[in-house]
């Protein structure tokens, strides 16, 4: 159902809401806001709210600073962890220039445009993500430590399991703002957990992950705790990945649905333009130097390659039937901006398409543990942020996918962040002051 404008101003004065945030996420994904009081949403919706774009990282100039925050009526949801008298609503929202147009950063309009170029050739993407993020306790002034909330393993439950309540909390408020989680549960490393959603289109799968994070934060320090979404918190510890279950339907039908023990030749050729593509753009996916410390262990990949099952690999096709066969990525982190990340992957499986790629043979086997002969043969994941960039420069996919004025500010903020990362005498505590809180 569409929800209008006037849908909108009726819900705002039938249940009580006091305080209204205008958010958007700026080009690494973090997200921000306006507030706005109830009378102010009908003029926000016909000219916008203005904000300094200039104090936005990555956004623009002092000279050209004046943006404006359109909010997009479809995304309105309560936020159940504030008040419920003098409620507080969200709206994600469009980024416009002062003479109407949309501004180029604004990822989300990014996203939009290659899910049109999907359309125009009858595909619609469903994207289901699955999370990782670790709990750690807070100090007497409610700062975070490096302590895990828990001890507890892979699929663990109380007492070694100390994060279970937390978790259902998390669920309870996702599914009261209409995001489905579907399973939840103890991950491998001390303090880890996974919380699984349901596979819906992909843009509203990035307004569900930005959500989402925001949701596991407030409730995490509502208990006490810090809840940290680094790609690799505890240097010996299992990585914090967030795998992208991708899947095609046409008329309805998922062309990713084995027949004869076979993928059509449309899901390989994706598949196909995804395994190809993936080191250009994986410094949208791994945006980190810390990233690239979670590649080849702890079930987190290192080559390109693909199997089915297998979760040593790069891409993995899930044991599952019906609807729900997919592909799943394995390679990204939480700290990616799901904007940039879902079109960049999307654009490589479109890719795969338009030029009729062939899948290559899987290779079933544990790439932890291989010989040399084999690993040889095989192109490696880029090892370290520095690398990634480079590949990204030289990559047609992100020319043709994001505004040139996105890949530069981008590629400029990363080359900085790496610079300062590699000039640091220690990198722990470099990750720590500059990254542990705010990723």
């Amino acid at each position: 159902m569409t929800t209008t404008v006037k849908e909108v101003l009726q819900f705002v004065e039938e249940n009580d809401v006091k305080f209204i945030r205008l958010a958007f996420c700026d080009l690494l994904g973090r997200q921000k806001n306006i507030s706005i009081m109830p009378y102010e949403l009908e003029g926000a919706f016909e000219h916008g709210i203005p904000f300094d774009a200039h104090a936005i990282k990555g956004f623009t100039d002092i000279t050209k600073s004046d943006l404006f925050l359109l909010p997009d009526p479809v995304t309105l949801q309560v936020l159940p962890w504030r008040p419920q008298q003098g409620r507080v609503i969200r709206f994600y929202c469009h980024i416009k220039n002062p003479d109407g147009s949309a501004f180029w950063g604004d990822t989300r309009e990014i996203l939009k445009s290659v899910l049109a170029r999907l359309d125009e050739k009858g595909y619609i993407c469903k994207i289901g993500a699955e999370c990782e993020f670790y709990l750690f306790k807070t100090d007497e002034n409610g700062e975070p430590t490096t302590t895990p909330f828990d001890n507890g393993g892979y699929l663990d439950v109380a007492p070694f399991d100390k994060g279970e309540n937390i978790r259902r909390e998390i669920c309870l408020c996702l599914e009261e703002m209409g995001i489905k989680p579907e399973t939840s549960h103890h991950e491998q490393g001390p303090g880890q957990n996974e919380i699984d959603f349901k596979f819906s289109d992909a843009l509203s799968c990035a307004d569900n992950f930005v959500t989402f994070k925001a949701a596991v934060r407030a409730i995490a320090a509502r208990n006490g705790l810090f809840a940290s979404f680094a790609p690799k918190p505890l240097p010996d510890k299992s990585g914090s990945g967030l795998h992208i279950n991708l899947s095609l339907s046409q008329n309805g039908y998922n062309v990713f649905r084995l027949g004869g023990g076979e993928h059509s030749k449309v899901a390989e050729s994706f598949i196909a333009g995804v395994l190809e593509k993936t080191p250009e753009i994986t410094v949208f996916l791994n945006p980190l130097p810390n990233s690239y410390e979670r590649f080849g262990m702890f079930e987190a990949p290192k080559y390109v390659s693909w199997s089915y099952g297998n979760r040593s690999q790069l891409i993995r096709i899930p044991a599952a039937t019906g609807e729900r066969v997919r592909m799943e990525l394995r390679s990204p982190d939480p700290t990616v901006n799901p904007y940039l990340a879902f079109a960049l992957v999307i654009s490589a499986g479109l890719y795969g398409i338009e030029n009729n790629l062939s899948l290559p043979e899987s290779l079933n086997v544990d790439l932890y543990n291989i010989d040399k002969s084999i690993s040889d043969r095989l192109i490696r994941l880029p090892e370290n942020l520095g690398d990634a960039i480079k590949l990204a420069e030289q990559s047609e996919l992100v020319k043709n996918t994001l505004p040139e004025e996105v890949i530069s500010s981008f590629l400029n903020l990363k080359k900085k962040e790496y610079k300062a990362n590699c000039e640091a005498g220690d990198k722990r505590e470099y990750f720590l002051i500059n990254y542990f809180r705010e990723v």
